[in-house]
């Protein structure tokens, strides 16, 4: 019972026999030394919640990374793979990793690329993590995203002459132009709502398909071994499109006044966070129902039920 022990704590730490002279005095003595450190804890707290306190660069920087973005290119990746393995048995370990190198390159592109077109039109002007806003110039936060894309291309051509699945490229190119229809002008579809869809569709049936095959294998002996579109892979992709278009979704919530200010027209700002939020548990609901329903389907090995 947490409660009767928190109640009781008193009685642990209260002796019963009246204390001490000595350790009275003592208690009196320190009693100064611990109102000083409470004092500067509150002078500490008060300059921080007024804003006396700016952010240190190193703090902007570790934001604008944004780490956690770059799972991204690591989930479908994987989920790929083990679908490849899963049915025949297929893993390249340096493709796999030339691979997850060029995965996390683009999506430096687009980390980048979206600093850049919302420094556009206004939507990160307060932003103070934003990689344009710390670099202090919009033309080198876009060479860099370019060089990025650049190099990423170099290393999903490379992974495409290995596999010699042109299944894998094609579909691998379609996961990018998303990306860029999504947030690069003309187009800028995220600011008409449909970030979401393109989000599913870019990282789901399309970049976890795509690198799926490509895991084909090619051989001189008996040429190139073509993977078959499988129901794993089907059932997985659908999994991690729903997941990844979910924490998009979730990422909105913070942003709806800014996103409405510039006219960025997102499902949030369309519903609201009360249906919002009623949506998200809805989504994890349905998530797992479907994980439960691939498993029982055989579409999923029954571990993955077990494993999620």
């Amino acid at each position: 019972m947490p409660l009767a022990g928190i109640a009781l704590a008193p009685l642990l730490v209260s002796p019963l026999a009246p204390p001490s002279p000595r350790g009275s005095a003592a208690a009196v003595s320190a009693e100064p030394a611990r109102r000083r450190r409470a004092l500067r804890r509150v002078r500490c707290s008060a300059a921080a919640a007024s804003g006396g306190g700016e952010l240190s660069r190193a703090t902007l920087l570790w934001r604008a990374a944004k780490l956690p973005i770059y799972s991204v290119a690591l989930v479908p990746l994987t989920v790929g793979t083990a679908a490849a393995y899963n049915h025949a048995g297929l893993f390249f370990a340096r493709r796999y990793f030339g691979l997850l190198a060029a995965a996390v390159l683009v999506i430096t592109w687009l980390n980048l690329s979206n600093d850049v077109y919302d420094s556009d039109t206004g939507a990160d002007k307060n932003k103070k993590e934003s990689v344009v806003n710390i670099v202090g110039s919009r033309a080198v936060t876009e060479y860099a995203a370019n060089v990025s894309l650049l190099l990423g291309f170099g290393g999903l051509f490379w992974a495409f002459a290995e596999a010699g699945d042109v299944r894998f490229i094609v579909l691998v190119l379609c996961a990018i132009l998303c990306g860029y229809v999504y947030q690069c002008p003309p187009f800028r579809l995220s600011y008409r709502g449909l970030g979401e869809p393109l989000c599913f569709a870019a990282f789901g049936p399309l970049a976890t398909s795509a690198f799926y095959f490509s895991n084909s294998s090619r051989s001189i002996s008996s040429g190139t071994v073509l993977l078959p579109l499988s129901k794993t892979v089907i059932a997985s992709s659908i999994l991690v499109g729903l997941t990844t278009t979910l924490i998009l979704f979730c990422s909105h919530f913070h942003q709806i006044e800014g996103d409405r200010a510039v006219g960025k027209m997102s499902p949030l700002v369309r519903i609201g966070t009360k249906t919002g939020a009623t949506l998200v548990t809805v989504a994890i609901g349905a998530l797992y129902t479907l994980l439960a329903a691939f498993g029982i389907s055989r579409c999923l090995p029954p571990s993955c039920i077990v494993s999620y």
